[in-house]
């Protein structure tokens, strides 16, 4: 990506080989996964002595965007954005191998981040002793139950911060299914003396700061992609709807509202694209871009949302109308990233702490 934010010929081939593979393969999540899989999709940033191209956070992160802009609910999302990424980053080289074995068959990687009342906590609550048993419980995990294996941030009893790897078929791991605006998988993850293993040596609080920042990205992504599905859904009805002998999008309030959503869209898309380049390029200096974009999302487009609901008329509420499951996916999106508030306070906290 260049300056100017514009793809390179190879992150535009990626996001049109995406559109492709799900436009020729819509069905159930798991069709749309072995397609994504056999399409080398899910192992863009897995490196080339694995079997994958050896690219990074951006890539992966344009995917996400087309299965979200074309209103998926699929568990290769986890895996690209909560599962990949931070294990090439912080565990051994040796592991790669086992670890990501199979990611491009459609094994799922996931990440168990939020605990009650907190959806991103710095200093978690669940811990794990010396011996690596892992006590604790954590809210709103994706795809939990597919899993081979769940992240989990965690407190050291020895102190420092850590990433634990969990089996969600361990014992001491209970699982119970909660409920989401738009369907997708989500679990409440309750470990008790769980055995796990450590994601890679790093005890000094990187590995958790940095996997934050790789959900912060994927979940904006997602975003980016659930918003820009809903303006062209919307822009297309405004076209084609007839009201008084005219186009809707003749008439200027319209022509306003959808400009709106045009506007809010587009600094989503950029500042997710900022994001995605600058964790690929330097951890901590993306969050400022990371929390920008996160604040973007849960500030303005679900109220972009609306309108495209509301230049829909009743139709936008149909259940056989996909508009909805753009605004369930929104919502669900907004509450793991902890809501508006929430992301200001990060950003500002950030601007606050910050060397003049």
């Amino acid at each position: 990506m260049g300056p100017d934010f514009e793809l390179d010929e190879a992150q535009d081939a990626i996001v049109r080989l995406a559109g492709e593979v799900l436009d020729d393969d819509a069905g159930t999540p798991d069709r749309l996964g072995k397609a994504l899989g056999e399409a080398g999709l899910l192992t863009l940033a897995v490196p080339e002595r694995l079997g994958g191209a050896g690219l990074g956070v951006l890539e992966n992160a344009l995917v996400i965007t087309e299965i979200a802009r074309r209103g998926g609910a699929v568990p290769a999302v986890s895996t690209l954005g909560l599962g990949v990424p931070p294990v090439l980053r912080w565990a051994d080289p040796d592991r790669h191998r086992e670890l990501l074995a199979g990611v491009g068959e459609g094994r799922v990687l996931t990440a168990a981040l939020a605990e009650p009342g907190d959806p991103l906590p710095v200093t978690p609550r669940t811990t794990a002793t010396a011996g690596w048993t892992v006590t604790g419980t954590k809210t709103g995990v994706p795809d939990a139950e597919q899993a081979h294996r769940i992240l989990v941030p965690v407190s050291l009893e020895t102190g420092g911060l850590a990433v634990a790897l969990v089996d969600p078929a361990a014992h001491g791991v209970t699982l119970r299914r909660s409920a989401t605006s738009s369907g997708i998988a989500e679990f409440t993850v309750r470990m008790d003396a769980v055995v796990a293993e450590p994601l890679g040596p790093a005890a000094d609080g990187r590995c958790v700061a940095d996997l934050h920042r790789c959900a912060v990205a994927a979940t904006c992504a997602a975003g980016d992609g659930a918003l820009a599905g809903a303006l062209r859904l919307t822009a297309s009805h405004v076209r084609s709807r007839q009201q008084f002998g005219r186009p809707l999008a003749t008439f200027q309030a319209v022509a306003q509202q959808i400009a709106d959503v045009y506007v809010t869209s587009r600094t989503l898309h950029l500042a997710v694209l900022a994001a995605c380049w600058g964790l690929d390029t330097s951890h901590e200096a993306a969050d400022d871009d990371l929390w920008v974009a996160a604040y973007w999302l849960t500030s303005e487009a679900l109220a972009a949302l609306r309108s495209c609901h509301h230049l829909h008329g009743g139709l936008g509420l149909a259940a056989d109308y996909p508009l909805h499951r753009y605004g369930a996916l929104l919502r669900d999106l907004a509450r793991r990233l902890g809501g508006a508030e929430h992301c200001l306070h990060r950003l500002g906290g950030r601007v606050v702490h910050r060397p003049v």
